[in-house]
């Protein structure tokens, strides 16, 4: 059962896999006391000042108390998260990374005047915004009541939000981060007289990203042996050949 639950939890893609298992680590960790939220919320003066840089971070771990909108969260968090890395990103890991470092970063800046505490549900409507307009024409359901295409999600889980008496703040600025940056990827470049903005850096590639394989590479007949160095067999026979060789010029 443990091995079975392993191998399901090793097949989960790299990215999802870390930060999904980051933020339920963390929750937990606050669960049981071993840490309080007041170490992990975003706090401009304290980074700055007394530089507590891993507030830039744990401000997008910690989705509250356990309860519904922590598993709300955590639900629509995998399931989007994976759903990119294994559909458009698939193979492009190090792009993936990259939008986590820009949509992370533009949502800092605006945290900066917005006055806010903790962007990992803003970090979640990203995600769902930029996978929602990438597939147009899928039908959703949600919760059996309403029936829409994929564009509509972020705006039923911001309407949902609202429902609970919770702020749209957070959902308004997910869905503008995953705007610009599906405008800037998808749409800009392919506008007359547009270019690719966004550009991975090339260290995040070769973290990331295996060396690609030439198609058109043929190995020498040499890099076709079965390992670097000679079998015995053909040592003896190079062997006697130089002997005869020898031989030959005595």
């Amino acid at each position: 059962m443990a091995h079975t639950l392993t191998q399901e939890y090793m097949q989960i893609p790299a990215v999802t896999r870390a930060y999904t298992t980051a933020c339920v680590l963390t929750t937990a960790a606050v669960q049981l006391e071993f840490i309080t939220p007041f170490q992990l919320y975003f706090n401009p003066d304290l980074i700055i000042r007394r530089y507590q840089i891993w507030r830039l971070v744990t401000n997008f771990l910690f989705f509250g108390p356990l309860g519904f909108s922590f598993l709300f969260n955590m639900i629509f968090l995998f399931r989007y998260c994976r759903m990119l890395e294994e559909g458009s990103f698939r193979g492009r890991t190090a792009d993936f990374v990259f939008m986590f470092l820009f949509g992370g970063t533009l949502m800092t800046l605006f945290g900066l005047f917005a006055n806010l505490f903790f962007l990992g549900q803003a970090f979640t409507i990203m995600l769902v915004y930029v996978w929602s307009r990438r597939n147009p024409y899928v039908r959703m359901n949600f919760f059996g009541l309403l029936n829409f295409q994929a564009p509509f999600l972020p705006w039923v889980l911001m309407g949902f939000s609202l429902l609970l008496g919770n702020s749209i703040v957070i959902d308004l600025l997910g869905i503008v981060v995953g705007h610009v940056y599906y405008f800037l990827e998808d749409v800009f470049p392919n506008q007359p007289g547009g270019r690719k903005l966004l550009v991975t850096p090339g260290l995040l590639k070769l973290v990331f990203d295996s060396p690609e394989v030439d198609p058109d590479y043929s190995p020498l007949p040499e890099e076709q042996t079965a390992g670097p160095w000679p079998s015995s067999r053909d040592q003896r026979e190079q062997d006697h050949g130089q002997e005869g060789e020898v031989s030959q010029w005595q």
